[in-house]
């Protein structure tokens, strides 16, 4: 069955590109120009992985503001930024609003296209009938992850983490008291993407897990090695 894709991109010449090259390699596309059209479209039906730009004609933020929305409809549907705008803080807020992945547009197609079947096989292995079982939940301390619903749990109470950041924290939770460095998180998450977008989606899971839990603190930061989850932070 062919995954789809929702193309959200105001300029047309590149819009019209890019669906021709998805629709090549063999993907349903619907694309939009604007936030109210793409806001509609996804009220209507949610595609199978949506990708992103972050201006749209005179709104410079529209693109933030469709993935906050959508996080909305979906905890688990993978959002892809693809954008021309390449900061350090305009990565940081992607991450914060639940992107699982954050492309710049000089990158090549056959990268984007790595990108997007690695989150889309993600969704296919964990949605796939018969693969439940017990290995794929676990439990420490006041954590709960459910990796065949892709779910996690705080002290009983729901989290909402994208896809990347509940394979980053299943990564840590796994290896309690040892140092994960962004490679390693990068490896568990199915994602190659600059530490410092690591150090975002970290940061954005201790602020998410911070709203059910303002003293939630299991997640420590080693100098120079990366992250680790501590063992007795994590318990009751």
């Amino acid at each position: 069955m062919m995954s789809t894709i929702t193309l959200v991109e105001d300029d047309e010449i590149l819009r019209e590109n890019f669906s021709d090259l998805l629709k090549s390699e063999g993907f349903t596309v619907l694309s939009y120009a604007d936030y109210s059209t793409a806001f509609n479209g996804f009220q209507d039906s949610l595609p199978d992985l949506a990708l992103l730009d972050i201006s749209l004609g005179n709104d410079t933020e529209a693109g933030f503001s469709l993935c906050r929305e959508l996080r909305k409809l979906s905890e688990t549907l993978p959002i892809i930024f693809f954008t021309s705008h390449a900061s350090d803080m305009d990565k940081i807020s992607g991450m914060r609003l639940g992107a699982d992945d954050y492309l710049t547009k000089d990158i090549s197609f056959e990268y984007l296209i790595v990108r997007i079947k690695a989150l889309l096989r993600r969704i296919e292995i964990f949605s796939a009938p018969g693969t439940a079982t017990s290995a794929n939940r676990h439990k420490l301390g006041k954590l709960e992850i459910d990796m065949d619903s892709m779910s996690i749990n705080w002290d009983r109470k729901p989290i909402p983490l994208s896809l990347t950041q509940i394979y980053i924290v299943a990564d840590m939770a796994n290896n309690p008291g040892k140092a994960r460095s962004p490679a390693q998180l990068m490896k568990a998450a199915g994602i190659v993407v600059e530490p410092n977008t690591i150090a975002a989606h970290i940061k954005n899971i201790r602020n998410t897990i911070r709203e059910t839990d303002p003293g939630f603190n299991a997640i420590m930061t080693e100098r120079a090695a990366g992250y680790r989850w501590g063992v007795t932070d994590s318990r009751d």
